[in-house]
């Protein structure tokens, strides 16, 4: 099967199309979820630093689980690991849908339905830490070697078009059938997921050391992320962007008492910045960026700080969203690099592993970011802590570049070129 530049290579396996399909419908499940959740709380409370604990319940559990978890990844059957994620997920979005049907809690104290939505938050942080490296190992699994960079630029596409589709779907369904039976689409998109499961085979467990113990599997995970330079500069270098730059935690402050648009306009504001990183990724499929990969990656992370940095400033609606369409264009490709980087320099057998660190390093810094901003937007008012966390992005990107010279000289081409040899 061709598949130099080729940039439908991996979508000539049905089971990836299928895959892509599932991943779709659970990112647009769970981003649609979150922001409906935002948007509640910061309405119960009207306090900036409510939607920095909704970040704190999710991250807690997904740091403290997630090294654990990619060790069972590694040594479990993914497709059963996966099943049992979307389960869990569709149990805490009733869970969610019930703490929103006024019937339910119309008794309730509004601090007992914040606890009661905060103890589902981290009940989701917990099959978080399962889903990531689960989804991650399965892809390898689905298609062979020599796609594996086109297979993560289409998957990395479809999670964007989710986080597109899921944050404008939010915003219009809660104006007009507002939060409660918003999570019912969530539920539905859930349901599809398993379905959409049920169309791919069993994958065999590819661990040769089944049954090592938990100690010694988690430290030559960790071990093996922090000796490969690649792996550990794209990791520490995107988790710093994500945690300083995380402006969109603080939307729900933009949309209402900022820019005054309501919630359709800030379905709007958290979609602009997924589009542009879906453009990104979908013109990468045709003009892949393996080529000088290390730069590209540290100056896409810079654009990305001074669209967040604009995006603070602006008081026009219109500016804000152009920042945070450019925001996700230079986002987009970020993550297109730093996926593959670790298809290319994971060994399949510690995939879950390396996700799980992935998931610590990149994955969770997007709920310790919303925590981070929450907390500066409280001492330092929205905007300040905005413009703050565009500057640190910044300053994170110069210290990289010049404390790492052989990241700034890494190129994937290479790699890919042996892959094709073989």
């Amino acid at each position: 099967m061709k598949t130099k530049n080729d940039p439908y290579a991996a979508l000539r396996y049905r089971e990836f199309n299928t895959f892509l399909l599932l991943r779709f419908a659970m990112v647009f499940a769970w981003s649609m979820q979150f922001i409906i959740i935002e948007w509640q709380v910061y309405s119960l409370t009207k306090n900036p630093l409510s939607l920095g604990i909704i970040g704190l319940m999710e991250i807690i559990p997904a740091v403290a689980m997630a090294l654990f978890a990619g060790h069972i990844v590694d040594q479990k059957e993914k497709k059963s690991l996966l099943f049992k994620c979307i389960v869990g997920f569709s149990i805490i979005s009733i869970g969610l849908f019930l703490l929103t049907w006024p019937p339910v809690v119309s008794g309730w104290k509004m601090d007992t339905i914040l606890y009661a939505i905060y103890f589902m938050v981290f009940l989701g942080g917990i099959v978080r830490s399962f889903l990531g490296p689960t989804i991650f190992s399965l892809l390898s699994l689905i298609v062979p070697k020599k796609v594996y960079s086109n297979a993560a630029t289409w998957s990395s596409s479809v999670w964007q078009v989710g986080s597109v589709v899921g944050p404008a779907i939010a915003g219009f369904s809660i104006h007009w059938i507002g939060v409660h039976w918003s999570l019912c689409i969530v539920i539905a998109f859930s349901i599809f997921s398993i379905i959409a499961l049920t169309q791919i085979e069993s994958k065999p467990i590819l661990n040769t050391k089944i049954g090592e113990p938990v100690k010694e599997s988690l430290k030559a995970g960790v071990r093996f992320v922090f000796t490969n330079p690649a792996i550990l500069s794209s990791l520490s270098l995107d988790m710093f962007a994500v945690l300083f730059g995380g402006a969109v935690a603080l939307l729900p402050i933009f949309a209402q008492d900022i820019l005054k648009v309501g919630p359709e306009g800030f379905g709007v504001l958290r979609a602009a910045p997924a589009v542009g990183a879906f453009i990104t990724m979908f013109v990468s499929a045709y003009v892949p960026m393996n080529k000088n990969a290390g730069m590209k990656l540290l100056i896409a992370i810079f654009g990305f700080g001074v669209c967040i940095i604009v995006f603070g400033l602006s008081t026009l609606y219109w500016l804000s969203v152009v920042a945070l369409f450019f925001s996700g264009i230079f986002d987009g490709i970020s993550v297109v690099i730093r996926q593959t980087i670790l298809q290319l320099k994971t060994p399949d057998a510690m995939r879950g592993r390396v996700s799980a660190v992935n998931s610590i390093f990149v994955g969770s810094s997007n709920e310790l970011g919303a925590f981070e901003s929450g907390v500066t937007a409280k001492l330092m008012g929205t905007v300040t802590a905005v413009v703050f966390g565009g500057s640190m992005t910044l300053l994170t990107v110069l210290v990289t570049g010049i404390a790492s010279p052989s990241f700034r000289k890494l190129d994937l081409q290479k790699d890919l070129e042996e892959i094709e040899k073989t």
